[in-house]
């Protein structure tokens, strides 16, 4: 069924989306195509890459019942609002950052991550790119580079997320970085360090998949997390050999969390990427007397997704590595969820709505 006839076509009325029905279940329904506003975009969409979040959202229940996700994801504009400018039907996009409100401390600070208005992931309705459309508002999309492959533009907005724990690590080239977990996030954060040259890499990966993706991603070494040296509470000042500069924690896991603070340098700087439900426990005496740094990073940098797709662009990142070869379906997205949560799928599954 459709509503009108518009230059790319017709407008449809009906949509297919990955429903969130309770935690581990998804179903695929006939949805109505979410209304587009003055200042709205719809978008059909070519390929919608599975985050690490999505699986917080499905698998662990995170996600609000009768909603669908997906927000790493490329398309085509099929129409425009009355209002809308920048874009017109049959322009190559790509889903770009949510519009912050620009006038709280943080984003005047060039923050934007940090706004006071920012909504909590997984609370409110999502009508994200599992689905056949999505609307999208004008200035949260990006024009798909004329040079880029769609495939790479799906990293765009992982590869934001890895490169703003690069910044909030202040890592400098000749320094030495650990990073926890190779998967989606933790590959794209081992490329994009190996592209800014930082040659001394190691990864710590349970996953015997997982660990093959980071040397061929660029990991100089990869071990097991079990390998990591985690003195005890009696030792605080101790610091184990091979220590870093930088540990940028990607997996989530309290364990990795906790070990992660024991493998740096004094003044070191670990910083927690990956979100995760487990709380961990950290030596406030090991933070004390070796003066290191806790950070955070949430989501992207102000410029992060323009800095990401020139860094795609510019093929110094081993896209056919960080990509699974096969596309998926709606229909098979639950199985690829589970397949990356117990590490069957190592790089980043594609998804063709």
């Amino acid at each position: 069924m459709t509503s009108s006839v518009g230059p790319m076509g017709p407008v449809p009325l009906r949509m297919s989306a990955a429903v969130l029905q309770g935690p581990g279940r998804l179903q695929v329904n006939d949805v109505p195509v979410p209304p587009l506003g003055d200042q709205d975009v719809l978008v059909k969409i070519d390929l919608c890459g599975v985050c690490g979040s999505d699986l917080h959202m499905v698998l662990d229940g995170w996600g609000q019942r009768g909603s669908w996700q997906g927000h790493e994801w490329t398309g085509t504009v099929l129409a425009v609002g009355p209002e809308v400018q920048r874009w017109q039907p049959g322009d190559a996009v790509v889903g770009g950052p949510p519009i912050r409100c620009g006038t709280c401390a943080s984003c005047v600070a060039g923050r934007p991550a940090l706004c006071a208005q920012r909504d909590t992931p997984g609370i409110g309705p999502e009508q994200g790119a599992f689905a056949t459309y999505k609307v999208s508002r004008e200035g949260e999309l990006l024009a798909l580079p004329a040079d880029l492959d769609p495939r790479a533009a799906t990293l765009a907005e992982p590869l934001a997320v890895a490169l703003h724990g690069i910044h909030q690590s202040g890592i400098t080239a000749g320094q030495r970085a650990l990073v926890l977990g190779a998967g989606p996030i933790g590959a794209l954060t081992i490329a994009a360090l190996r592209a800014r040259g930082i040659h001394h890499v190691v990864c710590a990966e349970p996953t015997e998949g997982r660990q093959a993706l980071a040397r061929a991603v660029g990991a100089s070494e990869v071990c097991h997390p079990r390998d990591l040296v985690v003195p005890s509470i009696a030792e605080p000042g101790f610091i184990v050999p091979g220590a870093v500069d930088v540990v940028l924690e990607c997996s989530g896991k309290a364990a990795a969390m906790e070990a992660g603070l024991a493998q740096l340098v004094r003044g070191g700087t670990l910083v927690l990427v990956g979100a995760g439900i487990e709380s961990p426990r950290f030596d406030p005496n090991r933070i004390l007397l070796n003066e290191v740094i806790i950070t955070g990073a949430f989501t992207y940098s102000a410029n992060g997704f323009s800095e990401a797709l020139d860094l795609l662009a510019s093929g110094a990142l081993p896209v056919d590595e960080l990509l699974e070869p096969d596309l998926v379906s709606l229909d098979g997205l639950l199985d690829a969820m589970r397949g990356l949560a117990d590490g069957r799928l190592a790089g980043k599954v594609l998804v063709r709505p």
